[in-house]
């Protein structure tokens, strides 16, 4: 599937127990799935998210879903008829919201089962992109190979202490601190994405998705615009005008030697 510079609309649907079970066996001591939906909403909107599971097997991890607006789908019986019964429903699901909704453009499957395999070419068929997440050493090269793309969640583990961060931050203000490392974020984000052209709206969005929050106001900006030249004059960014549009277009500040 060839994708454009839109947004994705994109439906997550998370194999918890094998997910869960790959982390505790890396040795680090739980699964965060916050790490994983930062890193989706880079990408795009994230319009349907459904975690499957015993839950009683996994109490400790339902508030946290709950918090993160995870809708949870309970698999109780699974003790008695195995692990299989929460992979079908799975896929059963997936590919009745994959012919329903076709809106949604993009499936991110959180799992490292081959088993989901023929799931994954049954929604290429159907014109979805397919993002994978897993635990590498628990992940299934079958699996990894059938995704447009895959991300290892030992990877977004690993980047949980880097910060965005630019010449002279910690001198500044704290809202205007705040609001020059959402910046820094977003810009990262659009270039693992391979975005291209960072148009200052692109960036805004990019900042809005990755903070539904945010608003220039309350960093003290009377536009984007404005945040945007603030963001030049202390060295974090380099700014160019567009000649037909007259707006604005981002990129990365040149780096002294």
């Amino acid at each position: 599937m060839v994708l454009n510079d839109t947004d994705l609309s994109i439906a997550v649907f998370i194999d918890l127990e094998n997910v869960v079970i790959g982390v505790r066996d890396t040795g680090r001591k739980r699964f965060d799935m916050n790490l994983v939906l930062r890193r989706l909403v880079e990408k795009g909107k994230i319009v349907v998210k459904r975690a499957y599971a015993d839950w009683s097997r996994y109490e400790d991890y339902k508030r946290p879903l709950h918090e993160a607006g995870i809708e949870l789908i309970d698999m109780s019986s699974s003790r008695k008829t195995g692990k299989n019964s929460a992979d079908i429903k799975m896929v059963v699901d997936a590919l009745e919201l994959g012919f329903t909704k076709t809106h949604i453009d993009t499936f991110a499957l959180v799992s490292g089962d081959s088993d989901f395999s023929p799931l994954v070419s049954k929604l290429r068929e159907n014109n979805k992109h397919i993002i994978g997440i897993g635990v590498k050493s628990s992940t299934s090269p079958l699996l990894v190979d059938n995704c447009d793309e895959f991300i290892y969640y030992d990877d977004l583990a690993k980047g949980t202490t880097k910060k965005p961060s630019g010449r002279g931050m910690s001198r500044l203000a704290k809202p205007k601190r705040e609001a020059f490392e959402q910046l820094l974020d977003a810009m990262a984000a659009l270039q693992r994405e391979n975005k291209g052209v960072m148009w200052s709206s692109l960036v805004k969005d990019t900042m809005r998705r990755k903070q539904p929050q945010f608003s220039e106001e309350y960093h003290g900006y009377s536009s984007f615009s404005r945040l945007l030249e603030d963001a030049q004059k202390h060295k974090l960014i380099k700014l160019r005008s567009d000649p037909r549009s007259g707006t604005y277009v981002v990129e990365e500040a040149e780096t002294e030697a």
